[in-house]
């Protein structure tokens, strides 16, 4: 039997978890501080709507989708383990690490599953490109560098590093698997006192490199992640039809003469079988809760990627306030 999962947040997000779900033959009840809208929903989908501060009490609910503002992820997470509930916690999980540490330490010590919603940790492209890794198709990985730009949404609470970043960062420490050793942030607030740029450098124990750029106020959209290694060079992008949302390049860089020569190839595209990662995440979700195994993306991956966070946003402080630069390590 499939676990009775309910959703907490009818918001943006919310709203595509419970569509989702309802396809799955997973949906159970939503909940949100607006009764209207919770209603709105379980009249459309044909399930129950259960007020939240009722949602944990339930003895028929077996697991929560917590889609909720972030500042409010890691008390509602908690409430819930504490009340026998799986859950799968929308990124980021909290605002601060001391936050995101209580609510998965708390889940393991309840024996409760406890999954990040990284989706494109469950895109196929991405999953293709990490067995592509794996494989040794691109030699050894030296340097991975993102971009996630364009015009989105604008959030009271998150700035264009916290709500964009982690992301590209769950798919950054996916590949590297290791924490960095240094992280270095910059950004630009032009509207208010959030960043709407925001650049993040890292350096890992290995000497890989890797640098992520996004931003909510630019005139196009790009959702690309290159990975460069010695043997070839692969760029995951999103924005491309699925036909070329993969491609390999296997250029050839030589010392000729005591020059650095070079030649250019055309890319070859790696065919990848269509899905929807958020139905591929939810799917991985309801069998961790049938199964008892680990998820992917687990909480403390969640933990590491507000590490960093943290650490660029210090540091972009830093820069803000014209105070000496802090270097900040994120440490696993």
């Amino acid at each position: 039997m499939k676990p009775r999962i309910a959703v907490l947040g009818c918001g943006y997000w919310g709203s595509n978890h419970i569509r989702t779900l309802k396809s799955l033959g997973a949906l159970y009840a939503v909940s949100d501080a607006n009764r209207a809208r919770a209603e709105g929903f379980s009249s459309e989908q044909d399930c129950l709507a259960i007020d939240p501060d009722e949602l944990h009490l339930r003895d028929d609910v077996d697991a929560l989708v917590v889609a909720l503002p972030p500042q409010f992820h890691a008390e509602w997470a908690i409430r819930a383990v504490e009340h026998g509930k799986d859950v799968l916690v929308e990124k980021p999980i909290a605002l601060t690490v001391p936050d995101a540490e209580r609510a998965v330490k708390r889940a393991a010590d309840l024996d409760r599953i406890f999954m990040t919603g990284h989706v494109l940790r469950f895109h196929p492209a991405f999953e293709k490109l990490k067995s592509l890794i794996d494989d040794g198709e691109l030699g050894q990985v030296k340097y991975i560098h993102s971009h996630r730009l364009g015009l989105g949404k604008f959030h009271t609470e998150n700035d264009a590093l916290w709500d964009l970043a982690p992301h590209d960062l769950s798919m950054i420490l996916a590949i590297t698997g290791t924490a960095p050793v240094e992280v270095r942030g910059e950004g630009a607030a032009l509207l208010d006192h959030l960043s709407d740029f925001a650049h993040l450098h890292m350096r890992f124990p290995n000497g890989l490199r890797s640098h992520l750029f996004t931003s909510r106020l630019n005139p196009y959209r790009e959702r690309r992640l290159t990975v460069v290694g010695t043997q070839a060079m692969a760029v995951f992008d999103d924005v491309e039809p699925w036909e070329k949302k993969l491609a390999v390049y296997r250029h050839a860089v030589w010392r000729d003469s005591g020059q650095w020569a070079f030649t250019a190839n055309e890319p070859a595209y790696v065919p990848v079988v269509q899905g929807m990662p958020l139905t591929r995440e939810l799917e991985h979700f309801i069998d961790c809760v049938v199964t008892r195994k680990a998820p992917r993306t687990s909480g403390e991956e969640a933990i590491q990627v507000l590490k960093i966070l943290t650490a660029g946003s210090v540091e972009f402080a830093a820069r803000q306030s014209n105070k000496p630069m802090i270097k900040e390590v994120a440490r696993s």
